[in-house]
């Protein structure tokens, strides 16, 4: 559905796990997502106000893309949190990628990668806090240094961020809860 309410045509599904298009406010939490055809998590064509958060993301080569493509300037307005995430093990790149917009990343776990795990084009913001970075044994151990954007919430939007020393305790519980009728989650 478009903003207005009406079917929209997206062309060829291209096997993502979960495809953001054109949406906002959206909450994508407590998921496990591995081996997909093409990216775990798409968000792109002007989506904004989106928080990924407590998803066990493994196994996957391109794993978050936000933005649809280097032209479509809808995309600079894009507002996307991400925390308390455990990506990997066995994660290539796209942790996320981002391409225009603003991203926040904060108290998620990267538990090694192949090519990168944080990268952007086309001037985005990205603001990296608190996040664990435990390097791969082998292959590339570069990982870009942000964190100088400027947060770009609303008093109400705004969040504590934790001591990196936390996000092991913080992304224990991330991916599928594990609720029963007795426990309840």
């Amino acid at each position: 559905m478009d903003p207005n309410g009406k079917l929209m045509q997206l062309g060829k599904i291209e096997g993502d796990a979960i495809r953001l298009v054109s949406a906002s406010k959206v909450w994508i939490d407590h998921n496990t997502l591995y081996q997909c055809e093409d990216c775990l998590i798409d968000i792109t064509r002007g989506s904004t106000d989106v928080t990924i958060s407590n998803n066990w993301l493994r196994n996957q080569d391109k794993v978050m893309l936000r933005g649809h493509d280097d032209g479509y300037i809808r995309d600079k307005n894009m507002k996307v949190t991400v925390t308390f995430n455990h990506f990997g093990p066995n994660c290539n790149q796209r942790m996320p990628r981002v391409r225009h917009g603003f991203a926040h990343l904060a108290n998620n776990f990267y538990q090694g990668w192949t090519k990168y795990a944080i990268g952007g084009s086309m001037s985005p913001s990205i603001k990296s806090q608190s996040n664990l970075f435990i390097a791969p044994k082998s292959g590339n151990k570069e990982r870009n240094g942000f964190g100088g954007a400027k947060l770009p919430y609303t008093n109400e939007q705004r969040f504590q961020v934790a001591d990196a020393r936390s996000v092991w305790s913080l992304t224990s519980s991330s991916g599928v809860l594990q609720c029963t009728r007795a426990s309840r989650c």
